[in-house]
């Protein structure tokens, strides 16, 4: 208990009863004692004395002050109330000689004249007055803080930080080909929700004054095209397969990636959609799309895989490594050491030494027109100004057979002969352990294990060997229809050229001129243009 005073009156004198601490509590404050006198107006008393007796105080002591009385002094407190106005605090003094205790009725309607009307304590009042402690500060009030709201966001439902840092292997090398650049979405999927704001509570200071939350923000979903928005205007879908942004809080969703230049900037690129490169596609890396891809500048030793068409406008330097794979057409300025597949046509002004294959057609018509080295095929007709090189480049041309079908084919004599040559490996074992097992010889059972493992890898490409050779005919028979596939050209075709047209084989022995290529009753034979 802290130490506290008491006034003791009587007839002739006020004096002041000074009680030391307990239990560790706080000494009298000389300064709270004199702003206790200075209140109650008693004036002229030795100063230093009674300091002095404080600063010393063991026991109890009563010290006169004045030799005068006084009309006696009820129980009284000093109230504080916090800068926030969210706490009342109060010390209570003792009453003086013959004065009154103050009951809690009076107490509550004290604190409700100094305007302390919200958060009273009734139980740390009953505690006091239980238990009476003075010059103690005692939290009789606390106000109600303000319940904060919160703030509404959007959720999104893809990475919004793209990382475009490269990837360290586990051997401490660098992947500059994988990096996170494109956030793929579908059809119908989720792409950003709003999660609405949470309205917040007022509060109360132990004035009574109202004390208001702050007021919480509420975020809108904003998109561009090809996204559709929720009934409840909280949710956005995509309405296409592509790549979803997020552009200055607008989300956006697009079947066309759009990037500068394909190279250690962005590492490989994948999309749902198109991919459009408004500069250079630098060798080793790899665009992937499931619709189109349009590159405006150079290729070099890259590899393109289109579901839809390829354009190149600046053409392709393979270098020995460029892919170009379309489901739809390749068109290109020109092709140099790459290797092509197309599932319809390809347009290029010039292929030089280059493996070029085509669903349809092959057209070279452009201001050179010139193929020279490597090989051509193409399903219908193959078309160029100039056919190989006065220099001799080993030219291979062919029509007339799918390209697709002819790998198939060479894929399947391939299969087959591997089966055929794995049957016949086998067959003297298996029979040799049936004569064993038939003759009463013992074989141990991992010897067993091993024949019966034979026995069943036998049946299984036994019977693959009837399904392969059974698709091998069936792609020979089409392989009869030789239709009108031609190789026309406009120029030039220089001697060493080879031609292959459904099948028949020409090696040209001279230069030939404006002339079509033609298959005629088994042979390949030059016919006016």
């Amino acid at each position: 208990m802290n130490g506290y005073f008491q006034l003791m009156i009587t007839e002739q004198v006020t004096a002041i009863r000074l009680v030391p601490p307990t239990m560790g509590g706080e000494p009298i404050s000389i300064g709270e004692l004199l702003e206790y006198l200075r209140t109650m107006k008693i004036e002229g008393f030795d100063v230093k004395k009674l300091n002095s007796k404080i600063a010393v105080l063991k026991e109890e002591q009563v010290v006169p002050l004045v030799a005068k009385s006084m009309y006696p002094v009820n129980e009284t407190f000093v109230l504080k109330i916090s800068q926030d106005n969210m706490e009342a605090v109060v010390r209570f003094y003792p009453p003086s000689t013959n004065g009154s205790m103050l009951s809690k009725e009076e107490i509550i309607s004290d604190l409700n004249l100094r305007k302390v009307s919200y958060g009273i304590d009734e139980k740390v009042i009953d505690e006091f007055l239980e238990h009476r402690s003075y010059c103690q500060d005692i939290v009789v009030a606390k106000g109600k803080a303000p319940i904060q709201g919160v703030d509404g966001r959007i959720e999104y439902m893809f990475n919004t930080e793209i990382n475009t840092r490269p990837k360290r292997n586990e051997d401490g090398s660098v992947d500059f080909f994988h990096l996170n650049t494109i956030n793929h979405c579908k059809e119908g999927e989720l792409l950003a929700r709003m999660i609405p704001p949470v309205l917040g509570e007022a509060g109360m200071d132990v004035l009574g004054e109202k004390i208001s939350p702050r007021e919480v923000k509420r975020e809108n979903l904003s998109f561009g095209r090809n996204i559709t928005i929720s009934d409840d205007k909280t949710e956005l879908y995509s309405q296409i397969n592509g790549h979803v942004s997020l552009v200055t809080d607008k989300v956006f969703v697009s079947d066309v990636f759009e990037v500068e230049n394909v190279g250690p900037a962005t590492g490989n690129i994948t999309s749902q959609g198109s991919v459009q490169v408004n500069g250079n596609v630098k060798s080793g890396y790899v665009i992937e799309a499931k619709d189109n891809v349009h590159v405006h500048g150079v290729v070099e030793g890259a590899t393109i895989i289109a579901g839809g068409n390829i354009i190149i406008d600046r053409g392709m330097n393979g270098m020995g490594k460029g892919v170009l794979q379309a489901g739809g057409s390749v068109v290109v300025k020109f092709l140099e050491n790459a290797t092509v597949t197309s599932g319809e046509y390809v347009e290029a002004d010039c292929i030089l030494h280059s493996k070029v294959m085509a669903k349809t057609e092959i057209n070279v018509d452009g201001k050179k027109g010139f193929i020279a080295g490597g090989s051509v095929r193409a399903t219908n007709k193959v078309s160029c100004r100039t056919l190989g090189s006065a220099m001799g480049a080993d030219t291979y041309v062919e029509v007339g057979i799918d390209p697709e079908m002819k790998e198939q084919i060479q894929k399947l004599q391939i299969e087959i002969v591997e089966i055929q040559k794995n049957l016949k490996s086998m067959q003297p074992i298996l029979e040799s352990a049936t004569q064993k097992i038939k003759s009463g010889v013992k074989i141990s059972p991992e010897q067993m294990k091993y024949i019966q493992s034979m026995a069943v890898s036998t049946k299984e490409q036994q019977e693959r060997l009837v399904e392969a050779q059974a698709e091998f005919a069936s792609l020979e028979t089409l392989l009869e229809n030789k239709g009108n596939a031609c190789i026309c050209v406009r120029d030039d075709a220089y001697a060493g050229t080879k031609v292959s047209i459904s099948g028949a084989s020409l090696v040209l022995k001279d230069r030939v001129q404006f002339c079509r290529l033609v298959y005629d009753r088994g042979d390949v034979r030059v016919a006016a243009f």
